[in-house]
């Protein structure tokens, strides 16, 4: 329970279905590395943390996002990803990686119930001082490790791919038609051709799953 309860922390914005709009801006806090943190939830896959926190950086970096920046990616088990695509997205059973966006530097100023707030001491923000917080990406090695053979070609090919893809989920990317589908994978290929396989994509490697 505590680990579902870490992973579904109360967050500061409303999620709409989990998808960013594909033309928001992309978020820079200055010069630097950008922070991940990674922490794997799940014990049915072995997952090479620092390796997978590497590949996080490196898109983020690709992507033009640097400086005081913030994202988290937890790796689940099938039940938990069960629960949070049910709670979060409305469907049955579990999915294979979700995104969550969120940037508590344009959140500072909201009111309302569960806004972030100052308290009676504290000076008025400078946003320029505060780490922008990407977000969440969640991913389910059982259910990426179950469908690798018909989407990427192997476990450590859909993971890379997953992680990819959920970071630029958070980053303000979709594919909702064919324009921005296409626009998606041109950025997860151009990523993962750079920063996971330093070279071509293998033969067997796609981006959409047979039917």
């Amino acid at each position: 329970m505590q680990k579902r309860e870490e992973i579904q922390r109360v967050r500061l914005c409303v999620m709409t279905e989990s998808r960013p709009r594909i033309h928001s801006p992309r978020r820079a806090g200055g010069d630097g590395v950008p922070e991940v943190f990674c922490s794997d939830e799940q014990s049915g896959s072995t997952i090479d943390l620092p390796r997978w926190r590497q590949l996080a950086i490196s898109a983020l970096l690709h992507e033009g996002v640097h400086g005081a920046c913030e994202l988290s990616v937890f790796f689940v088990d099938e039940a938990t990803m069960t629960d949070l695509n049910s709670e979060h997205m409305g469907k049955v059973g579990p999915t294979d990686v979700l995104a969550f966006p969120l940037d508590a530097a344009d959140m500072i100023e909201q009111q309302g119930p569960g806004a972030l707030t100052r308290g009676p001491a504290r000076p008025h923000p400078d946003n320029d001082d505060v780490p922008t917080l990407l977000g969440d990406v969640v991913l389910c090695p059982i259910v990426a490790e179950r469908q690798a053979s018909s989407h990427a070609g192997n476990f450590d090919d859909e993971v890379a791919l997953l992680l990819v893809h959920g970071i630029l989920h958070v980053l303000g990317f979709d594919h909702h038609d064919e324009e921005t589908k296409t626009v998606m994978r041109a950025h997860e290929l151009a990523i993962l051709t750079e920063h996971h396989w330093a070279g071509p994509a293998p033969v067997e490697f796609r981006q959409e799953q047979d039917e």
